[in-house]
């Protein structure tokens, strides 16, 4: 089974013929528009699918190819930070208000979590700081299944604060405990933050690349996991996002 990752930078409809070359049976496309209020050509390529956005033009959608299934997990609760002085509204969260994730069952096999974390600018909780969040609330969810969590988390070691326990490496930290490793990491033997391979340029300039799209795998099925990662000279003229690929065996 390939499974596929791809933050399309938009516009997915006008897009279908690169994604395709893939010939992906599970996709897990960031910031692609809702194919329901779009042209027929586009809803008829999305087939059997999941959608979750903010608005009917950006989210995150998860496709089903090649007659494999897939079904929305329920992964709704909430999480309060205990033990402290103060109350505060600020240490209770819900998973609805964390954006965004996307929970599956593929061919009730095993569980994807597909991600596209987008910050938030109201608070300190950006990017992995959601995803952390999420963490709290759905790590035995997360655990109940073999599982992959793939996507865009817009995150790097890179970028740690030492006082955010919330940081990139602590989560990565987190992961393990809950027995998931970055597949990337683990096959490239690369340290998280020196990546020799990236999967974002920004502003689509090689000079401004980054490792940020993932792929954190239950260690049950990690050996029958393969990754890849697109090559910039083919994807960047579509997205500054490369795919990363999972060959699941």
């Amino acid at each position: 089974m390939k499974i596929v990752s791809w933050n399309c930078n938009g516009a997915l409809r006008h897009k279908l013929h690169a994604i395709d070359q893939l010939d992906a049976d599970i996709l897990i496309i960031q910031e692609c528009e809702n194919p329901k209020n779009k042209s027929e050509e586009y809803r008829k390529w999305a087939g059997h699918y999941i959608w979750h956005g903010t608005d009917n033009n950006k989210g995150i959608g998860i496709f089903a190819k090649n007659n494999n299934s897939i079904s929305a997990l329920d992964w709704g609760g909430e999480f309060t930070i205990s033990g402290l002085k103060r109350s505060h509204t600020s240490l209770t969260w819900l998973s609805s208000e964390l954006k965004l994730f996307l929970p599956i069952r593929v061919n009730n096999e095993f569980n994807i979590l597909g991600v596209w974390t987008k910050g938030n600018r109201d608070g300190s909780f950006g990017y992995m700081g959601q995803f952390w969040k999420y963490l709290q609330i759905n790590d035995d969810n997360l655990q109940l299944s073999d599982t992959i969590i793939i996507g865009d988390f817009n995150s790097n070691s890179i970028w740690d604060k030492s006082d955010r326990w919330w940081n990139h490496s602590s989560v990565i930290d987190e992961l393990f405990e809950l027995n998931f490793l970055s597949l990337y990491h683990h096959f490239r033997n690369e340290q998280q933050g020196k990546e020799t391979q990236p999967t974002f340029y920004l502003q689509r300039n090689e000079n401004k690349s980054y490792h940020i799209d993932y792929a954190f795998v239950s260690k049950s099925i990690l050996e029958k996991c393969q990754i890849e990662v697109g090559d910039k000279n083919k994807w960047l003229a579509t997205s500054d996002h490369m795919p990363i690929i999972i060959t699941l065996i």
